[in-house]
């Protein structure tokens, strides 16, 4: 069984799109070889900014032979039918087969289709994926058709097994496959022939390239962080960074330079966001002081000076860029103590969005509101305004507007410039979180009231010009926003109702700001929060069940009253899943759903609600009278437990009721005879259905 060599050798690949280009080759190229009929026992691609590889093992030698029948049309259906049968099988009217079947003869097709070489097929599959290879760009070159995402120089494609290696016949747009590569760019650029996957990476390694990006990765980190050490430094973690780099690099050299003294006194941030951007440099912190003092820049080949003529020009580049953003800061600053006045006139005439007003409207919106959250949160009133006030002044800031990605964090330093309490600068830096599934969530009162006005505001703001999320499209990160208060809520405790406490007091700033045209206002707010509502649980239940919850505990939960506090509505649902787990639960379900299902037959069947008047002096059984008793000690357990909502109490007194249940249905024949005792046993099952509809509605529960 012969291995499968392919290597396709072009100018740069940008890093962002190698790691998908190796997935694409591998899924494109092996899908092709299976569905020709080849197996094979292995598959692993790799990159390097010049090159796409894939490695096949035990790839079989040729595809079987396939017999293939094709049921047809009928021999007396019309000529058209007939002759489209034929086209597409590529057979003539005597090469069918005509057979009795029921209804009449029918035209059967039989399609032999001999094996066919490995190297055959390898050529077809390998044509076909290059010339429709899923680039996100790409680019034609000379007078040639073909597009790839940057020159493609050569094809390597070798078949090899232990009598040796063949070249795959292949040309595609005038390259002919052939068993020769090339090393490194400047450090090895001849080209050097290959017998197999093994002989390929050895010579690659010799020729001064580390085919393994991961291999690129582990080698830059560990050595970034042996270089810093010696130093007594540590270097600022940033995968992606890592994986950006080691795109860029066949033959990864690190090199540690030091940040000159006159930038040490830029924020951090602005440093690492700085390096990273502009240069794709890491960062390197001082452990004791936290300063970032050193960066790490990976250069693609070993010299004789061991790279300090590298570092000599980097170090010039980065300080003309650190200059500039030692100007932004310093002018921020000026601008910061005299109170951002500038910068809030600024943000006037800068639109939100057009049906929404500037961003200084959003700013008056957002701290209205906060200052309306402040108290369900703990927050003091006048700080949440303030600070919902200043957190958005550094968009007008120099700094920002070089890095945008800063927006939040210089705002901090500006607060604390302008002699703003902690608590407020903080708000300024922790409002846009969460914005992703990994950021932590802000855990200071007015840093959450401050983020939760924020995503209020925006989701009130788009569900009422009707702009929501449509399939997968969601322009606005309205998702984000919805499960940013989420976890805000739940990440916290807080106890907010999120249909008059938090939406509906959005509702109107945002009507007038945004110059909103006429509408029923009672109208208007019950399509909105009821929109916005179901919005949220919409997402809530994504997020439980990323938790582990059950789609159908949370929608038994849902149904409930109160389904608009999200900290009692989860706290709920756990309780219940965490009872539905135990056999008290499970077979108390099945004996509700018994219940329930034999009251609502009878309801229906005779027209009537059996909902008052269950009398123990009609029981005839035990049973009864025991289901009696346990129904009013669940009844004096559960109120009280649910008045404190407790939860896990409620829970506990509902298993109770699970042996006088099964009692009851194993003794008790529900639809008596006497009506006056039918009639009593049905208001006696109602009693069950409404004691633990308290609870959770457990006809949403599955099973």
């Amino acid at each position: 069984m012969p291995d499968l060599l392919i290597e396709l050798f072009s100018e740069e690949i940008p890093a962002r799109m190698q790691g998908r280009a190796r997935e694409d080759l591998k899924k494109l190229v092996t899908d092709g070889l299976v569905e020709a009929g080849l197996t094979y026992d292995s598959a692993g691609a790799f990159s390097t900014p010049r090159r796409l590889v894939l490695s096949i093992t035990g790839l079989t030698a040729e595809s079987r032979p396939m017999r293939e029948e094709r049921k047809g049309p009928k021999t007396d259906a019309p000529a058209a039918a007939i002759d489209g049968f034929l086209r597409a099988t590529g057979l003539t009217l005597d090469q069918l087969e005509a057979r009795d079947e029921k209804k009449g003869q029918t035209y059967y097709a039989v399609v032999e289709k001999p094996g066919r070489k490995a190297a055959e097929i390898v050529a077809e599959v390998l044509d076909r994926t290059i010339r429709s290879f899923p680039w996100p760009k790409s680019m034609r070159w000379g007078t040639g058709s073909l597009r790839w995402v940057r020159p493609l120089h050569s094809i390597l494609c070798l078949l090899s097994d232990e009598g040796g290696a063949e070249v795959v016949p292949l040309t595609v747009d005038g390259i002919v496959a052939g068993n020769s590569t090339g090393g490194h760019r400047f450090m090895a650029p001849a080209r050097f022939s290959v017998t197999g996957f093994d002989d390929y990476a050895a010579k690659l390694r010799r020729a001064f390239v580390m085919l393994d990006s991961a291999e690129r990765e582990a080698h830059i980190w560990n050595d970034a962080q042996n270089q810093a050490f010696a130093r007594g430094l540590e270097v600022v973690p940033d995968a992606g960074l890592l994986t950006e780099v080691a795109g860029l690099v066949e033959w990864p050299v690190v090199l540690l330079g030091a940040i000159g003294e006159a930038f040490l006194g830029l924020p951090p941030e602005v440093l690492q966001t700085s390096m990273r951007e502009h240069q794709k440099f890491f960062s390197v912190k001082n452990p004791k002081t936290g300063r970032i003092e050193g960066f790490v820049t990976v250069a693609n080949r070993e010299t004789a000076d061991h790279g300090a003529t590298i570092l000599k020009g980097n170090l010039k580049v980065l300080s003309a860029r650190l200059s500039d953003a030692k100007f932004f800061w310093e002018n921020d600053l000026r601008e910061a103590k005299t109170g951002m006045a500038a910068w809030e006139d600024g943000l006037k005439a800068v639109t939100f969005h057009n049906k929404l007003g500037s961003q200084s409207d959003r700013i008056a919106r957002i701290a209205a509101l906060a200052r309306e959250i402040a108290p369900l949160v703990g927050a003091e009133a006048d700080q949440a305004e303030r600070a919902a006030k200043l957190a958005k002044l550094d968009l007008r800031s120099a700094m920002v507007g070089e890095f945008p990605e800063l927006q939040g964090t210089m705002g901090r330093y500006y607060a604390l410039e302008a002699g703003e309490p902690e608590a407020i600068a903080n708000a300024a830096r922790d409002h846009y979180a969460p914005l992703g599934p990994s950021d932590a969530v802000p855990s200071d009162p007015v840093s959450v009231a401050v983020a939760l006005a924020d995503k209020i505001d925006t989701l009130t703001g788009f569900w009422a010009i009707d702009e929501k999320p449509t399939g997968s499209k969601d322009p606005f990160a309205l998702r984000r926003a919805a499960l940013g208060v989420i976890r805000l809520v739940l990440g916290n405790g807080v106890r907010v109702g999120l249909s008059e406490q938090a939406i509906k007091p959005a509702i109107e700033p945002v009507v007038i700001s945004g110059k909103l045209s006429t509408w029923e206002p009672e109208e208007r707010d019950a399509t909105i929060v009821d929109g916005l509502l179901s919005f949220f649980h919409d997402r809530l239940k994504v997020f439980l069940k990323d938790q582990g919850i059950r789609h159908d505990v949370i929608d038994a939960c849902l149904a409930m009253p109160g389904n608009d506090d999200l900290t009692l509505l989860v706290k709920r649902a756990e309780a219940l899943q965490t009872f539905l787990k135990t056999e008290d639960g499970t077979n108390l379900l099945q004996g509700f759903k018994r219940a329930n299902n034999i009251l609502t037959q009878a309801e229906t069947k005779d027209g009537v609600e059996y909902s008052f008047g269950a009398d123990p002096k009609f029981a005839e059984t035990d049973a009864e009278r025991a289901l009696f008793s346990a129904l009013d000690a669940g009844e004096a357990a559960i109120k009280p437990a649910m008045a404190q909502e407790d939860f896990a109490a409620a829970m506990a007194a509902m298993s109770r009721l699970r042996a006088p249940i099964d009692a009851f249905f194993t003794a008790v024949q529900v639809n008596s005879d006497n009506q006056i005792v039918r009639r009593n046993r049905l208001n006696l099952l109602h009693r069950i259905r409404a004691l633990v509809a308290q609870v959770a509605d457990l006809t949403k529960v599955e099973g």
